[in-house]
């Protein structure tokens, strides 16, 4: 079951109208629109979360960043190829 909907009325650029409505698809430009609104709430929860935490523990340095992104990229190269940590 789908979630209830309700209707606003907003203004946006045209051009951004435009080519949202070019890249909506078949399922339509409410749904595009909805799906980049709900992309944005999670990175603002995402960006309330890094708050919190340097706050608590202080900013993170470029150097922790690139750790945990060469990590990531580690982790995928083996699930693609199998290896270690694979599924």
């Amino acid at each position: 079951m789908s979630e209830p909907t309700v209707t606003y009325s907003i203004t946006v650029p045209r051009d951004i109208a435009e080519a949202a409505r070019a890249r909506s698809g078949p399922a339509g430009l409410s749904a595009y629109v909805a799906a980049a609104v709900a992309r944005q709430i999670e990175r603002d929860n995402l960006n309330e979360l890094v708050a919190v935490a340097e706050a608590e523990h202080g900013p993170i340095t470029h150097e922790e960043v690139q750790a945990l992104r060469d990590q990531l990229h580690q982790a995928r190269r083996e699930r693609r190829s199998g290896g270690p940590g694979a599924a």
